[in-house]
């Protein structure tokens, strides 16, 4: 009985002073012998915070009102900010976002990798409002609120979608719009069994994916078919796994998006992973070439390539590029970008990069520079075959900077590589997740 009460939520909120910002952006405060966790609390402030979860040494809770507030604290840019779990750091300026994003992952490389650059790049920055091109969107029918229907994000302490009417991080094409497409849920004949929106927005074309948990009636499917129509929008149903996503009143099955520098215009389905932010990807893949040195006598190897995001740019500039991805679908995508842009010096096969046993990585000959752009569980497997091959330089971009700090201290100290260069990539404004990218050169 005593731990039960011991870990009762309190009932009225606790002032409490912030000291540091943890790596997710919350403010850390200790109160009572116990270590919390404040959403919404910038270091140096006195806040009031209302504790929403408790566990066995430490709290969470949400910052209800600041005394003094910091230097670096703004008034978020959208009015749902407080609701809304999809952004945690509007109440931060951009340019402090930046310096923590940067600091964190400096904190990471010492900690976890035991590593330092010999230099840092200067961040990727870009739009800090409707970059998001890629989202899931909840959808909810709520009779308690007179059949209301929700569409947006989850909120931030709860597995309830937020009410919200627009979203300024979602491109505008579909941001502007939430109130509209809960309006056609709830006109449906199923407004309860549509469970989610998939959002996949290209330079031309947005693309959304209805998960339907029932058959489109064909009233259901007309009202589709119009909406896309009115809003310029392919509409797309997933009545089962992503193998039955299929167009709803069209027959484009692709959206395009294009990397105008090296003249290449890349196709993908809605439900194949592409970049969410269009302005950093095409900084990220002009960073990645110009680390790599590249010039025409040279063979690259892209690993984790997907449908060829890097590895049809850097066959503008190579002798031979090897993309090797584990989704034969994307192989199958990479393999159609190559020939829709007349290139013919690319390679894309299927492998499990993570599966030791199934690395095909000698049998590729030669390889004069790598590319790794893994998920955000890292590329730990593979990087005994990546040393072994002896590349002069690797180009490391990565999603998950605490699996990026762990390999880069094993490509330091075990393999023989040195961290010449990193930085950061504000690939998701407003938000404390950050990308990275590093640069190793093959120790003399």
């Amino acid at each position: 009985m005593g731990r039960r009460q011991g870990r009762r939520l309190p009932a009225e909120p606790v002032d409490v002073e912030i000291e540091r910002l943890s790596h997710e952006g919350r403010g850390i405060a200790h109160h009572d012998g116990r270590v919390m966790f404040i959403q919404g609390a910038l270091p140096g402030e006195k806040v009031s915070a209302k504790i929403l979860k408790r566990r066995r040494q430490q709290d969470e809770g949400q910052a209800l009102s600041v005394e003094q507030p910091a230097p670096d604290r703004v008034d978020p840019p959208c009015v749902h900010a407080g609701i809304c779990g999809g952004c945690s750091l509007q109440h931060m300026s951009v340019e402090a976002q930046l310096k923590h994003k940067s600091e964190s992952l400096a904190e990471l490389l010492s900690r976890v990798g035991q590593v330092s650059p010999n230099r840092w790049l200067p961040p990727l920055t870009g739009p800090t409002s409707g970059y998001r091109r890629r989202a899931r969107l909840g959808a909810k029918f709520v009779p308690r609120k007179g059949d209301r229907v929700l569409v947006g994000f989850r909120e931030r302490f709860a597995r309830f979608i937020a009410d919200i009417d627009r979203c300024e991080v979602l491109d505008v094409r579909v941001g502007e719009r939430l109130s509209d497409l809960a309006g056609l849920i709830r006109s449906l004949d199923i407004p309860d069994r549509i469970a989610q929106i998939e959002v996949a927005a290209g330079d031309d074309e947005v693309g959304l994916v209805f998960r339907n948990l029932r058959p489109l009636s064909p009233t259901d499917r007309d009202k589709l078919i119009a909406f896309g129509k009115a809003h310029q929008i392919l509409m797309f149903e997933q009545p089962g796994n992503e193998q039955t996503v299929a167009p709803v009143g069209h027959t484009q099955s692709l959206i395009h998006y294009s990397l105008p520098e090296f003249d290449l215009r890349l196709a993908f389905s809605p439900t194949d992973f592409t970049q969410i932010n269009a302005s950093i990807n095409r900084q990220m893949v002009h960073q990645a070439i110009e680390l790599l040195a590249v010039d025409p006598t040279h063979r690259v190897l892209d690993l984790f390539c997907g449908l060829g995001n890097f590895t049809l740019p850097i066959a503008r500039q190579a002798a031979e590029v090897i993309g090797v991805e584990g989704a034969d679908s994307l192989v199958e995508r990479g393999q159609e970008n190559a020939l829709h842009n007349g290139i013919d010096n690319v390679k894309f096969t299927a492998a499990d990069l993570t599966d030791t046993n199934s690395q095909p990585l000698q049998s590729f000959g030669k390889i004069d520079r790598v590319l790794l752009d893994p998920p955000r569980s890292g590329a730990l497997e593979v990087l005994p075959a990546v040393a072994a091959l002896g590349a002069e330089r690797i180009v490391y971009v990565s999603c998950g900077p605490a699996t990026f700090a762990r390999d880069a201290g094993e490509l330091v100290h075990t393999h023989g590589y040195r961290l010449e260069a990193v930085g950061v990539m504000d690939m998701f404004p407003h938000t404390s997740h950050a990308e990275a990218m590093g640069l190793f050169v093959r120790s003399a």
